[in-house]
């Protein structure tokens, strides 16, 4: 492996900063995409982030990682809830998973409280704001160097 970890995020996270600042806060997803670099590069590890609002684009990255990651990051954005096929391609996938959400969903509508990522997911880390994305680095590479 390369030591490099996909960031994904799902749909409307490209309108961070812009969409419900009170509930996702005012950085925007490339304000997110540079702290991710910085942390990734002080361990020595490099970052691809990639946002896509279709599922489909989604799941090929996801596929692509089994190839040219050692961990995933992602924030599933709406599909959290609703896509058995991401979660089917998290699970081909051999590399830690942690999963990411900007505001605490378990305060927030019921049907936020359910996530089929979570299923494969080896953490979950939900209302933190957009730190939550820095202490997911931080876990998948303790858990790269621990593998590798």
């Amino acid at each position: 492996m390369t030591g490099t970890i996909y960031v994904l995020n799902g749909p409307n996270l490209n309108l961070l900063g812009k969409r419900q600042p009170e509930i996702y806060g005012h950085e925007t997803l490339a304000d997110v995409e540079i702290a991710c670099l910085s942390q990734a590069e002080s361990y020595g590890l490099e970052v691809r982030c990639l946002q896509s609002n279709a599922e489909a684009q989604l799941i090929d990255w996801i596929h692509a990682a089994r190839e040219e990651a050692d961990a995933i990051v992602i924030n599933p954005g709406a599909f959290t809830h609703t896509s058995i096929a991401i979660l089917d391609a998290l699970n081909a996938f051999e590399g830690p998973v942690i999963e990411v959400h900007i505001s605490n969903v378990h305060k927030r509508e019921e049907f936020r409280r359910h996530s089929y990522v979570s299923l494969r997911a080896d953490g979950v880390i939900a209302g933190c704001g957009t730190q939550g994305y820095l202490l997911a680095i931080d876990r998948v590479a303790k858990l790269v160097t621990a593998t590798n």
